[in-house]
């Protein structure tokens, strides 16, 4: 069975049609899209999963914290599923790491953000990436 079989192409046309309507979407509503159209087209939309998790964990969940770094926790996932080769994967990667430790730190886990941390010097001193703006 190949992986177009596990494809509901409802979800996929209900996504693009969402992220090409003329409505702002909720965070919540571009996530959905976004988690959906990045297992058929993850070239286009994958690198747009990240952004769209920190922004549904901060808007809608910052008052539940796990919730928050579970979905930060996938943005970074997302992150390091791009290709190493993809524009722009180096810089993603850092803010997804960057937002996840954010997280870490507000949950006061030290240990973890100080591997985060490690994480972030190594990636920019490899590639050049740079640190996120606050």
């Amino acid at each position: 069975m190949t992986h177009m079989a596990h494809i509901n192409h409802d979800a996929v046309l209900r996504a693009r049609v969402a992220l090409l309507g003329s409505q702002t979407l909720t965070a919540r509503q571009k996530v959905a899209a976004y988690r959906v159209l990045a297992q058929v087209s993850p070239l286009a939309y994958l690198h747009r999963l990240p952004e769209a998790l920190y922004e549904y964990s901060k808007q809608d969940f910052a008052h539940r914290p796990d919730i928050a770094l579970a979905l930060r926790a996938e943005g970074l996932d997302a992150a390091r599923r791009m290709c190493g080769l993809e524009t722009g994967r180096a810089q993603l990667l850092v803010e997804a790491l960057h937002y996840y430790g954010e997280q870490l730190a507000l949950m006061e886990r030290a240990e973890e953000v100080d591997e985060v941390e490690r994480e972030i010097a190594a990636l920019i001193a490899s590639t050049g990436a740079k640190r996120p703006r606050l």
